[in-house]
């Protein structure tokens, strides 16, 4: 008699790759049936950019020269990024509250497959919310003034980012299973971290007190490195760009390492 035992199986990072490959394809096809997140995550960026770019842009100001519409998107393009972090936790907090631990629980697969496939269909659908984000700004008068490469290294940050504001998500989700708390706290969070940040406004704007804040704001260091990946204009009290490629690095290492370390542990004590 054949059992599961018997049949052989691809390598471990085979197997977890193909499996985190079948869950975020799974993810995928949830939003063809419902686009709401898609637009949710497009959404917020698009109001930013419309509301401060255009309406408010004579009550804001930057230190340096530049248009205000290529300064600022930047800032709506990190802000997309954070956009993703609430779908990711409701999705993760609904899977469980739906029994669906249990279901793979019964399944040869892999349990970390499971959250990476998940960060994996999400940051699909964060790249097409940035990309039609992006259309917009290019509408609205955005261009990059560097060649190919340096656009090319500036989409790597903003997707290695995003992709670690996901595992944010993933933890929240894992944590939080109540869908009120996840959605106020989320917001807070996209909130927080670009307002208090040179997303939209240099950071010598702010009121004094409020401006270690923004300074240590790991948004600030992904901002000013896109906006010079960009040749977009950069605000004259930026720093140094190893100070922010060294701040883009343990900001997001630290980030990823914790959120996916939590993360697992407390998924794997929820399938047992």
């Amino acid at each position: 008699m054949v059992t599961l035992t018997d049949i052989r199986r691809p390598a471990p990072p085979l197997a977890l790759l193909t499996e985190s490959l079948a869950v975020a394809g799974r993810r995928l096809r949830r939003l063809r049936r419902g686009p709401g997140r898609l637009i949710g995550i497009v959404m917020n960026p698009l109001i930013s950019m419309i509301v401060l770019g255009y309406l408010f842009q004579g009550s804001l100001s930057i230190s340096g020269q530049g248009s205000y519409q290529e300064y600022i998107f930047a800032g709506v393009a990190v802000q997309t990024g954070l956009a993703g972090i609430g779908p990711t936790a409701v999705a993760i907090a609904m899977d469980l509250r739906g029994g669906l631990v249990d279901r793979f629980r019964s399944m040869p697969i892999s349990r970390s497959a499971v959250l990476a496939g998940h960060t994996l269909g999400d940051l699909v659908v964060g790249l097409v919310g940035l990309a039609v984000v992006t259309g917009f700004a290019l509408l609205f008068g955005w261009r990059p003034h560097t060649d190919a490469l340096s656009l090319a290294a500036g989409l790597a940050v903003l997707t290695a980012f995003m992709f670690a504001m996901l595992w944010v998500g993933v933890a929240l989700g894992m944590f939080s299973r109540n869908l009120e708390t996840i959605n106020v706290f989320a917001g807070l969070v996209t909130v927080l971290l670009t307002f208090l940040s040179n997303a939209f406004q240099s950071v010598d704007r702010l009121p004094s007190w409020l401006r270690p804040v923004a300074e240590w704001n790991p948004v600030s260091a992904v901002v000013t490195a896109l906006r010079r990946l960009w040749g977009n204009p950069v605000a004259t009290t930026s720093g140094s760009s190893q100070h922010v490629a060294l701040t883009i690095a343990v900001s997001l290492g630290a980030v990823l390492t914790l959120t996916v370390l939590l993360s697992l542990r407390r998924y794997r004590s929820a399938a047992s």
